[in-house]
């Protein structure tokens, strides 16, 4: 299990289309994705989990992987989040 802790830059923070790019991302790799918030934890995968945090901008989540490609996944996710869900991030 590899996680990485990383804040939502951008203002709408993680709402439906910058979900659905988070989405797209996770599900490039075969490790099962989670991100959490205070304690809560949701697939990265499902649009409806995601949503369900009400990730804000300015809002610290973990972004956590357990696979083969866990390592990369984590780096890939947390990046995009980074970028503010820049179009070159994708």
């Amino acid at each position: 299990m590899f996680y990485k802790e990383v804040v939502v830059k951008n203002q709408v923070g993680l709402h439906a289309r910058p979900a659905t790019f988070f989405i797209q991302k996770a599900n490039e790799f075969k490790a099962s994705i989670w991100i959490e918030k205070e304690e809560r934890r949701v697939n990265a995968k499902s649009l409806l989990g995601i949503l369900s945090l009400g990730i804000v901008g300015g809002t610290s989540i973990k972004v956590i992987a357990d696979g083969s490609d866990e390592v990369q996944a984590v780096n890939a996710l947390v990046e995009l989040v980074d970028s503010g869900f820049s179009e070159e991030s994708r």
